[in-house]
């Protein structure tokens, strides 16, 4: 995570690519850190990029709030990530979140 806070890019982008060929391992603190962060909108994008490819069910309860936010790509990896979910509980949000007109 501490790579991913840095300005430099290709330390941002370095951060990324372990976390995420280790996000599995790391989806509490993704999770956490996701909740956390208010200030950078790109880091949040990222992070729930990696909690999708982590395929939790522990991530439900984020990717179902997302699915309402105003922020097209935090929808998007909303949508996503419940997709990759692949179960019951996430096909019933995606259908909730279709019929009420949240995502298409």
């Amino acid at each position: 995570m501490q790579l991913m806070r840095k300005n430099d890019p290709r330390d941002r982008e370095s951060g990324f690519d372990f976390l995420r060929e280790h996000a599995d391992a790391y989806v509490d603190e993704l999770i956490a850190e996701f909740t956390a962060e208010l200030d950078d909108p790109s880091l949040r994008c990222w992070l729930l990029e990696l909690i999708a490819e982590a395929r939790s069910a522990k991530a439900l309860g984020v990717f179902r709030d997302q699915l309402e936010s105003t922020d097209e790509s935090l929808r998007f990896w909303a949508v996503r990530g419940l997709e990759m979910l692949d179960t019951r509980a996430a096909e019933q949000a995606l259908d909730e979140a279709r019929a009420g007109g949240w995502i298409a």
